[in-house]
């Protein structure tokens, strides 16, 4: 039986839809997974079947095929993790729902798993909802210690879930997710200082560069390289 989810990859800042399609069909035991994934993708399979196990769930010995589509695009990450186990319970009918199709078509899955079905957190939380709002997708599952990074948008339906185990008794309608609120920023407050970049000449990519670490919480270091001829 074929299974399609979506999840979202990231190319610097930009993000793009991922069809996640799961085939199980009868023959020899196998797992593969295609689609240009690199290793902590490919990795996934062990976390996935761990997993599923541990959500008091019978993993099944049949061939399972998963492509990440569209095929011609590195996938990189443990976000994918979530879609592939969700698209394997849904193939072998562990999860249905009459309105499944259309929940699928409006839902985007992010998410890694631990061997015992927790989902963890993830990185790019933020720009993979933004991608996603302007896509058209109506609401995205993200790992609950990624909610406060999301719920500052709005007009998206955030889901925060904590394992395995609650995606599935939502998606087979047995439990609702509590729904992230829209999170309103206190603009109130207009901060002034006495220097800004409005002060330094020229410098246009140590500028950007030290406004990208100051908004993302990073380090930054600035070397100066002086070239005697």
């Amino acid at each position: 039986m074929l299974a399609i989810t979506k999840s979202m990859a990231l190319q610097g800042l930009n993000g793009y839809l991922v069809s996640i399609q799961v085939d199980i069909s009868n023959g020899l035991p196998d797992f593969q997974i295609v689609g240009l994934p690199d290793i902590s993708v490919k990795e996934s399979k062990e976390r996935v079947k761990t997993a599923i196990r541990n959500s008091n769930i019978e993993f099944l010995s049949r061939k399972i095929i998963v492509n990440l589509s569209p095929a011609n695009t590195r996938k990189e990450g443990s976000m994918f993790d979530l879609p592939i186990a969700i698209g394997i319970l849904i193939a072998n009918k562990n999860i249905r729902n009459p309105i499944l199709g259309k929940i699928l078509m409006e839902t985007i899955f992010i998410g890694e798993l631990s061997l015992n079905g927790n989902i963890e957190k993830t990185n790019g939380i933020l720009p993979i909802c933004i991608e996603a709002k302007k896509l058209g997708i109506k609401q995205i599952i993200i790992p609950k210690q990624n909610a406060k990074e999301a719920n500052i948008l709005k007009d998206i339906l955030i889901l925060p879930v904590s394992n395995l185990r609650e995606v599935i008794d939502y998606l087979n309608g047995k439990n609702n997710i509590i729904q992230e609120d829209f999170m309103q920023e206190d603009d109130s407050t207009n901060d002034e200082y006495e220097f800004d970049f409005s002060e330094v000449k020229g410098q246009e990519n140590v500028k950007r560069a030290l406004e990208v670490a100051a908004s993302g919480g990073h380090n930054c270091i600035l070397i100066r390289i002086t070239w005697l001829w």
